[in-house]
């Protein structure tokens, strides 16, 4: 069963971005997920479906409880954090295209600039999984983890440090346009880039996303239903997943071809589900918890052919006139780090032509979920 053109993106809620916020998760939560109703016209009593991370702090009953939603007919979580913001949207989008329940919501809050929510953090001093292979060699974070494959790729492909200012750059350009962003009014040039210091070789302070509080939210509908929604429909013309065998998360470096990643699995996927191909795609959101992410998935997802990413990088390929604007709203380098969810409203605002930097005659949108983990992608586009 395919289920594209059948549900609808109808409503969208953020918080306010930043580091120290007051208020918790779940009240962060909360604040989102009654912006998207509220965004929708949909009352809470009328959402049956929730589905979330498994790196979600709060419980689906605390949301239920507090937000007046449900009955509840169907639940879930997807993994793998970055991984996961395109599979939970996804996983909702097929509960409701086949029934399941009426209406959905799918949510992400996050307190991240304390420092114990950051997994590497909470390391026990005795490895026994998958870590084990890499966190003994000073492998500890992972931005660690992706310079070795960044590396990787310049050992292949030549040197990618002018493709990575760009992509900084860029992204940065794009949030000072974002009065929402954590870095609006804050612009970085390429010596700016190249002057932050050395994180993990060769990725630098601003090749590294943001450490962020706020919560990002998503009311999910039945696309004949949400002809009549307050808002513009915003179609899901298809959804995948994918997990190369050999895989390891993160630290995805000991198989015999590393640049071969889940993202290519997850985008053969997608592009059989749909008559759309890549160079129907308007505007891209590609997850960018580290910037070679974004080259790695420009080739996985057939924008441009192996080795390739870094010149179209260079070239503009990624600003609002070039071929495929990319993080249109700053991403995680420059507008907020929610695992991604918020790359999926601003391609809901691209197509309902709300954006900030808003890309003309945008139709068609492509997410995607971590390039170094199992994950995701979403395909996006207007109701008309």
């Amino acid at each position: 069963m395919n289920i594209g053109g059948k549900v609808a993106i109808a409503g969208i809620g953020q918080t306010r971005f930043g580091r120290g916020l007051d208020e918790s998760e779940r009240e962060l939560a909360c604040m989102a997920i009654d912006m998207a109703l509220r965004d929708a016209g949909v009352a809470p009593s009328e959402i049956d479906g929730v589905s979330s991370y498994t790196m979600e702090a709060t419980p689906d009953f605390e949301i239920v409880r507090n937000l007046g939603l449900g009955p509840l007919h169907y639940f879930s979580q997807a993994p793998h954090g970055g991984g996961a913001g395109p599979a939970a949207v996804g996983h909702a989008a097929m509960a409701v295209a086949t029934g399941q329940c009426r209406a959905a919501v799918v949510w992400r809050a996050r307190k991240r600039s304390g420092a114990g929510s950051r997994v590497w953090a909470q390391s026990s001093p005795v490895l026994d999984d998958h870590w084990k292979w890499s966190r003994p060699s000073g492998l500890l974070r992972p931005v660690d983890e992706v310079a070795v494959i960044a590396r990787r790729y310049a050992h292949e492909y030549g040197d990618i440090a002018p493709a990575l200012a760009e992509i900084a750059v860029t992204l940065r350009h794009y949030a000072c346009a974002n009065p929402a962003a954590m870095m609006h009014g804050k612009p970085i040039d390429e010596a700016a880039y190249y002057g932050s210091r050395m994180v993990a070789d060769p990725l630098r302070l601003f090749d590294n996303c943001l450490e962020s509080d706020g919560a990002v939210a998503l009311v999910l509908l039945p696309a004949e239903r949400a002809r009549d929604a307050a808002q513009p429909a915003v179609l899901i013309e298809a959804f995948a997943q994918g997990l190369v065998p050999g895989h390891q998360s993160m630290a995805d470096f000991h198989r015999a071809d590393a640049l071969t990643t889940s993202s290519h699995v997850t985008a053969q996927h997608l592009w059989r589900q749909t008559d759309f191909t890549p160079s129907d795609v308007d505007v891209a959101q590609i997850y960018d918890a580290f910037s070679p992410l974004i080259l790695f998935s420009l080739e996985a997802y057939g924008f441009v052919p192996r080795g390739e990413a870094a010149r179209f990088i260079r070239d503009g390929g990624l600003r609002a006139s070039g071929a495929l604007p990319t993080n249109t709203a700053g991403g995680s380098l420059s507008e907020a780090y929610l695992h991604g969810l918020n790359l999926v409203t601003e391609a809901v605002r691209q197509l309902r032509g709300t954006a900030t930097t808003q890309i003309a005659d945008a139709r068609l949108a492509l997410v995607t979920g971590c390039d170094a983990t199992p994950n995701g992608a979403l395909l996006l586009r207007t109701g008309t």
